[in-house]
């Protein structure tokens, strides 16, 4: 096959996305390859060599350089290495020897393409160096996600807060401690009581949950102990309560803060001895149960009020599980909300949208009152309406959407003279200052909120004059 039907064969794939590429070449010809790349879909600027290629380069925009580093004006190989983010380098070579073309690679050049090039070349050249590019970035965000990613059964983070709760889960894992978590409602308690018996030596056997705030004072201590036949009116058969049901397994008390002060006492018992009876029975009873308890209020305020007894709680709190609220893991949002729209799409079979830039402002700002609960159910809300190509702050829930501007506070959006990427300056650097004022200036969390890797995050905080925001010891 020939070398032009290859590429033609090639330029028949689906097209590569569109790049920005620099075109710098001394022989007249940088205009025109730069109008036949604009013509191909790509976003192209004819520069001059020097100081003025150097200005191009350090905007950080580019994503490939077409340059003839003989009439370059400048060190190319140097120049790139002073970026964080170099574009992919494409050397345009003369008629020299196949030395210089060998040394342009050696230097750090993705290929060369001899002069004059064909248009079919230097298109198939860019979709190379583009795909390459985008190759190197994604290996590099995983890396980057990777590095300061824990995850244990369904539980992923970065916060350091949680990362500590589930070393100290690995840590007691395999024993009989008891194991109270502490949170508001929906930071995912019952996902964490879940987590503890899956990495726990009891895995294989049950794991019981019972919501003590659900059942009724009256029937609790039944539900929990079991009931001989006629002890109560109903009571037509003798019933196993959950600690049996729980045999070799563990038993999730959640919201053990609204237990009557009689269960207490039973519970007490039960935890100390891991003896009981059943409503109606004197036969006592043991069972091998693991209990974790759970409670989304303050029950050293309970003890001091005189509704917990101080004993009960020491007897649950033998290792105490604390779970930070949502609105303090800024490092969690954005790997929260992946994970929960990829499970969504799947389960509703829709296609799997990104949060535009404006919805991810829209997430830091709010307080989720409602925690991951409310993260999930706003996430599913958007998943099922959305139908722009990202989600959109309308989608997330009325109360997410931009509030109407009072006339004559704000000038408009619009300036003629200016064009749309000059436009977007303004807000994307309000987003920027926002996110990082979010995450009290920590570049890394600022960079997982808004969903761009830390280099991308550098390179616009210093094209919007944000390098001087104060910044958090990582």
């Amino acid at each position: 096959m020939s070398k032009r039907n290859d590429v033609s064969e090639r330029l028949d794939s689906p097209a590569p996305r569109p790049g920005t590429v620099l075109v710098c070449d001394d022989d007249g010809s940088a205009r025109e390859l730069a109008r036949m790349l604009k013509a191909a879909g790509h976003r192209a600027e004819a520069v001059a060599g020097g100081t003025r290629l150097a200005r191009a380069l350090r905007a950080g925009t580019a994503d490939v350089l077409l340059c003839d580093a003989h009439s370059a004006g400048l060190d190319v190989a140097q120049e790139l290495g002073r970026l964080d983010t170099p574009p992919a380098w494409i050397e345009l070579a003369g008629f020299g020897s196949i030395e210089d073309a060998v040394d342009a690679v050696r230097r750090g050049a993705a290929e060369c393409l001899q002069k004059p090039c064909e248009p079919e070349e230097v298109l198939l050249a860019v979709a190379r160096a583009l795909e390459a590019r985008d190759l190197r970035a994604e290996n590099r965000r995983l890396r980057d996600d990777l590095a300061g990613r824990v995850e244990a059964g369904a539980i992923a983070t970065r916060d350091p807060r949680m990362k500590q709760v589930l070393a100290t889960i690995d840590a007691v894992a395999d024993t009989r401690a008891t194991v109270l978590i502490e949170g508001e409602s929906g930071t995912g308690k019952t996902l964490l009581a879940r987590t503890l018996h899956q990495r726990s030596g009891r895995a294989s056997g049950p794991f019981v949950e019972v919501n003590c705030g659900a059942i009724p004072a009256g029937l609790l201590e039944s539900e929990l102990f079991g009931s001989a036949r006629g002890s109560f009116t109903g009571a037509t058969k003798d019933r196993p309560g959950r600690f049996e049901a729980a045999d070799g397994g563990t038993l999730f008390l959640d919201e053990i803060g609204t237990a009557s002060p009689e269960l207490q006492v039973k519970l007490l018992r039960v935890l100390q001895d891991r003896a009981f009876e059943r409503v109606g029975e004197t036969q006592t009873r043991t069972a091998d149960v693991r209990v974790v308890a759970a409670t989304n209020v303050d029950l050293a305020r309970a003890v001091a009020e005189g509704r917990f007894r101080e004993d009960l709680l020491w007897r649950l709190r033998v290792v105490s599980l604390e779970l930070p609220p949502l609105r303090e893991r800024a490092a969690d949002l954005a790997l929260l909300t992946e994970r929960v729209l990829d499970r969504l799409a799947r389960e509703h079979g829709r296609p799997r949208r990104a949060l535009s830039a404006a919805a991810l402002a829209a997430c830091a700002a709010h307080r989720w009152p409602g925690n991951v609960r409310e993260l999930e159910h706003r996430l599913e809300r958007a998943v099922l309406l959305a139908r722009g190509q990202e989600i959109e702050p309308l989608d997330l829930g009325e109360d997410f959407a931009p509030a109407a501007p009072i006339p004559g506070s704000n000038p408009e959006l619009f300036q003629p003279g200016k064009n749309l990427k000059e436009l977007l300056e303004g807000p994307e650097r309000e987003i920027l200052r926002q996110a990082l004022q979010h995450c009290a200036g920590s570049r890394k969390d600022a960079a997982h909120l808004l969903g761009i890797d830390r280099t991308t995050l550098f390179n616009k905080m210093r094209r919007h004059g944000l390098m001087a925001f104060p910044a958090r010891p990582e």
